[in-house]
């Protein structure tokens, strides 16, 4: 059985999303599913990792074609534009924003929609994974059934980019239904996205949509599997935090550094305890807020290889983890947390009520605060910087069993939705040959 994963990203480009599709191609054969993919062969995007094509077999056939896109920096700048004073700029940019709609990524569909058609009538199944959204619009094109994959609700996604006014919000409002309707499955990341999708789309066969969520792949940490870890207290032992990801309005650190001006104030010495690293992107909105009198714990590592993020977390006596309580976080999964789950790092979360935070109770993982009181924050800061000075070993309070979120694993999910849909519409093989 083939499929064709259609994803606008794809290693070499970086970050977080890409590891799913990433993933799914280094998986899917050992279930029976060849996989083929269509991407942006220059894609807008922040990072890359040329390192993450280590995942990717040889075999696999790839096809890139051009995106009519400006640079990412150059999309930074309307971004930034668009939140300045300045009425003319920010009217500009707007505007950038409201023509490209539902995201800039339409620019790829005129290269990408022909080779969609050519490649589709060799594949058995179309997988579409987004954000970005626009390529959903690529799925109704295809030569066989298609599935779409929600990496993340498409109005909470459309806000990380400025398209969440009222005009993208309409287009998105009519688009999703019919593309919905459409597609043979939908996979969703969490059971909160499924059941908000069926909410808003009550024509949809419930059977036809299910939740597939992200993992972590053990082979990420084979370099790090004998790292010792952290160090207990000892007198000039610091107690180390770490932040792995981007750091932008949705994941925005305010609360948490105004927790520990709060600790300073507290207990001066507290900070001098205190090593605090962000590992990873910071756009230039939240970076203006370590700047504003910085504290001497924390400091900034800028993007570093996933491998050498991974280690500082394995390193950390607490995994810090922040989700804003922006609409729709309360369905989301931060990727990371399966990655902080495998190393058995102790977590605090600054996290609104819903998804994440019963995933962290229902596992005894750490810690889950309010992520907009600083007062909350500080005080389960001190509680572990307590523990730790008190010489408990902090870690979770049982064993976690996670071989459910093992990303070969998730691609057995995968493998059977899409031979599901594939046997529905034409005869195939039932069972994939080990």
């Amino acid at each position: 059985m083939r499929v064709l994963i259609v994803s606008y990203s794809f290693p070499p480009a970086g970050g977080v999303g890409v590891q799913r599709v990433a993933k799914l191609v280094k998986y899917l054969p050992d279930f029976g599913v060849e996989p083929m993919v269509l991407t942006a062969k220059n894609p807008s995007v922040p990072i890359e990792d040329a390192n993450l094509l280590r995942d990717i077999p040889e075999r696999t056939v790839v096809v890139r074609t051009r995106t009519l896109e400006p640079s990412y920096k150059a999309k930074a700048k309307v971004w930034r534009d668009a939140a300045k004073p300045n009425p003319v700029r920010r009217a500009i940019a707007r505007l950038a924003s409201r023509f490209f709609v539902p995201d800039p990524q339409i620019l790829w569909l005129p290269s990408a929609a022909p080779e969609l058609r050519r490649l589709s009538a060799a594949a058995d199944v179309v997988l579409v994974s987004a954000p970005p959204f626009s390529p959903f619009l690529l799925g109704p094109l295809a030569r066989v059934p298609f599935v779409l994959d929600y990496r993340d609700e498409w109005r909470m996604a459309a806000s990380y980019e400025m398209h969440d006014g009222p005009w993208a919000t309409r287009i998105i409002d009519q688009l999703e239904p019919a593309l919905a309707r459409r597609a043979a499955m939908i996979v969703t990341a969490t059971d909160e996205f499924r059941q908000n999708l069926l909410q808003r789309i009550p024509q949809l066969d419930p059977d036809r949509v299910v939740t597939i969520t992200n993992g972590y792949d053990p082979d990420d940490f084979e370099s790090i599997a004998h790292e010792p870890p952290p160090p207990r207290h000892a007198p000039l032992q610091k107690f180390v935090m770490t932040y792995a990801g981007t750091t932008f309005r949705h994941t925005s650190p305010k609360a948490f550094l105004a927790a520990l001006r709060i600790l300073q104030e507290r207990d001066p010495a507290i900070l001098s305890r205190l090593d605090v690293r962000f590992v990873g992107r910071i756009v230039p909105t939240e970076e203006a807020l370590f700047n504003e009198n910085p504290l001497p714990c924390v400091r900034r590592t800028g993007v570093l290889p996933r491998e050498q993020a991974l280690r500082m977390l394995a390193q950390s006596h607490v995994a810090l983890l922040i989700l804003d309580a922006v609409p729709g976080a309360e369905s989301m999964y931060p990727a990371k947390i399966f990655e902080i789950m495998h190393l058995r790092r102790p977590l605090l979360a600054l996290a609104p009520q819903g998804a994440i935070s019963r995933l962290i109770e229902n596992h005894n993982l750490g810690i889950v605060v309010n992520p907009r009181d600083p007062v909350a924050i500080a005080d389960a800061i001190g509680r572990y910087v307590r523990a730790f000075e008190q010489g408990e070993i902090i870690g979770p309070a049982s064993p976690i069993d996670i071989e459910r979120y093992n990303r070969r694993a998730i691609a057995g999910q995968f493998a059977e939705a899409l031979r599901s849909v594939a046997l529905r519409h034409k005869s195939i093989p039932s069972e994939a040959n080990f």
